[in-house]
């Protein structure tokens, strides 16, 4: 029987992205949202729907107890589509929110439902100022103000939930600025960007691989340094699905 794998987020833009390539790999895909809406996306995609709100606690983790996956892929996020720039005040705090309550919830749920590992999307612009390229070892900037200040440390609360719970081989993948399909951008931008297809790909792997660390994922820049994605876990930032499957 092949590998349950639970994706928070599956209807997002990573998610929509990466659901397709777990199927191909032989998993069996179980598509979280919150959106009944989304349920039917879901499974025009091949995966299986479940409608839950990662902040009922109570209800994730009964979900989890009764599909018992051997893997969770949190994707999960707050934004607004397009990134509206008149909502992202909000967005920040809604974004910091799920990444810090929504993670302990799916961290607490992951592990009653007995997986063994959970792989979670961050952010790699968050790093302090210092020496460039930054590697996955510099500090993070806590000394950050207003809005920089509240998502760096939604993302250290996300971190800090993955990596320190015991019973799950923990893996966090530090993601660039996203563009391609259903990103808002097709083309590249920021100092340190990755295409949507590459960002799942390296979902891929580290569920494939069991690593349990933290990874850049970015394209190759003077800015943040994906080294150790591409010795680890075999990664390219140059990955898209459409070659793997033409």
């Amino acid at each position: 029987m092949s590998e349950k794998v639970f994706v928070a987020g599956a209807s997002g833009v990573i998610g929509r992205a990466l659901v397709p390539m777990l199927l191909d790999a032989g998993y069996q895909v179980y598509g979280g949202s919150r959106r009944a809406e989304h349920g039917q996306a879901l499974k025009a995609l091949g995966a299986v729907p479940v409608l839950v709100d990662v902040y009922d606690a109570e209800a994730l983790q009964q979900a989890l107890v009764k599909i018992q996956p051997a893997a969770v892929i949190h994707q999960l996020t707050d934004l607004p589509r397009g990134l509206d720039p008149s909502l992202m005040a909000q967005a920040v705090v809604n974004n910091a929110r799920i990444r810090d309550e929504g993670t302990r919830n799916l961290v607490n749920a992951a592990v009653a439902g007995g997986a063994s590992r959970l792989i979670a999307q961050s952010i790699a612009w968050a790093y302090q100022a210092g020496d460039k390229p930054y590697r996955e070892s510099q500090p993070l900037d806590f000394d950050a103000e207003g809005n920089r200040r509240i998502s760096v440390r939604g993302v250290a609360a996300l971190e800090q939930h993955v990596l320190g719970e015991p019973a799950l081989v923990g893996t966090v993948l530090r993601y660039g600025q996203l563009y391609g399909p259903g990103t808002g951008s097709e083309h590249a931008t920021g100092t340190s960007p990755v295409h949507v297809d590459a960002a799942a790909y390296a979902a891929l792997l580290a569920l494939q691989q069991s690593a349990a660390d933290i990874f850049n994922i970015t394209e190759d820049n003077t800015d943040v340094s994906n080294e150790k994605a591409k010795t680890v876990l075999g990664w390219t930032p140059a990955y898209r699905r459409a070659l793997e499957t033409a």
